[in-house]
């Protein structure tokens, strides 16, 4: 697993995540330029907390849309929080998750349930 949080550049500048063959935007193709957004803040735009989980996660398990701001574009990340508060407009760092899942709480093979991630972490 990387430790980075990479999104992936249009030719135009917008940004995706994750990666398609075609900018959302503006309908051209997304090359291979990256931006790593490991080292930036980005901020909470809106989250919920659900206190019935599926089997092998946290719970509660409070999920938010982080937003990034990148050279004047912006791009939009789905993710856990970690602790049990979130706000909207809480600025927050993407973290290296190796496991998002316990597998042994797991319905299905364990093997196919071992997701590696990040997750965010409020730091103002």
């Amino acid at each position: 697993m990387s430790d980075k949080l990479i999104v992936y550049k249009c030719s135009n500048g917008h940004l995706c995540y994750p990666k398609h063959s075609i900018c959302s935007k503006c309908g051209v193709s997304i090359g291979n330029e990256e931006v790593d957004l490991s080292n930036l803040k980005g901020t909470v735009v809106t989250w919920t907390k659900s206190t019935v989980p599926p089997p092998g996660v946290r719970k509660p398990n409070i999920i938010a849309i982080v937003e990034y701001y990148v050279e004047g574009e912006t791009v939009a990340l789905l993710g856990g929080i970690e602790g049990e508060s979130v706000s909207i407009g809480a600025i927050v760092n993407a973290i290296p998750v190796s496991n998002l899942r316990d597998t042994e709480y797991c319905q299905r093979e364990k093997g196919s349930q071992t997701w590696s991630g990040h997750r965010f972490k409020i730091v103002e």
